[in-house]
């Protein structure tokens, strides 16, 4: 006569849902979304850095070539350090993400490590940004209050590269965001109810 309880049976164990210890797998996305921090950072990067332009400025009347860089300004070199920083970081996590595929019981350790040294990335990416951000609006608009003069109007090119980096970053502050919260949630997903 056949028990309740069948634990012996291959039909009660074949289950399509996860159990609750496992949790959902989302790894691949992980995976995915640390990859495009890294084309992120490295694109921000790439375009600040490369974005210098000389032009011909009147000096007591006689035009002088004057350069624009981002390493004459400490928040574009901020900004540089903390991107080259964050696309260091994606490429290590990224391999440590790989890496969980072959060694699934580190998966929720792993997780949790994730969420600790993400918002740690997100707050340096978004200090950065921010900061920039606020020389690179004072280069486009000027402040009158205090006697600073817009350059934007000389300076297009050195300008179209720092906005288009900083908004670069934005996209990489927001796939930073979305890391938190697929580690929060993968966690959250392997607790057992």
């Amino acid at each position: 006569m056949a028990s309740i309880d069948k634990p012996s049976d291959p039909e009660y164990k074949s289950s399509s849902t996860p159990s609750a210890s496992e949790g959902v797998d989302y790894f691949k996305f992980d995976v995915i979304l640390r990859f495009l921090l890294f084309a992120a950072s490295l694109v921000a990067v790439v375009v600040m850095v490369t974005g210098n332009q000389t032009e011909l400025v009147l000096y007591q009347g006689i035009p002088v070539p004057q350069p624009a860089k981002f390493r004459y300004s400490p928040a574009f070199v901020y900004f540089v350090a903390a991107l080259s920083v964050s696309g260091l970081y994606s490429i290590i996590t990224t391999l440590a993400s790989l890496s969980v595929v072959n060694k699934p019981h580190l998966k929720t350790k792993l997780l949790l490590h994730f969420i600790f040294f993400d918002v740690i990335i997100l707050g340096i990416i978004a200090s950065a940004t921010g900061t920039a951000g606020g020389v690179a609006y004072v280069g486009l608009k000027g402040n009158n209050h205090v006697g600073w003069l817009k350059i934007c109007n000389v300076y297009d090119k050195f300008c179209r590269h720092s906005g288009g980096s900083i908004a670069v970053a934005l996209f990489g502050s927001i796939i930073t965001v979305l890391l938190i919260w697929l580690s929060a949630y993968s966690i959250h997903s392997r607790i057992p109810k």
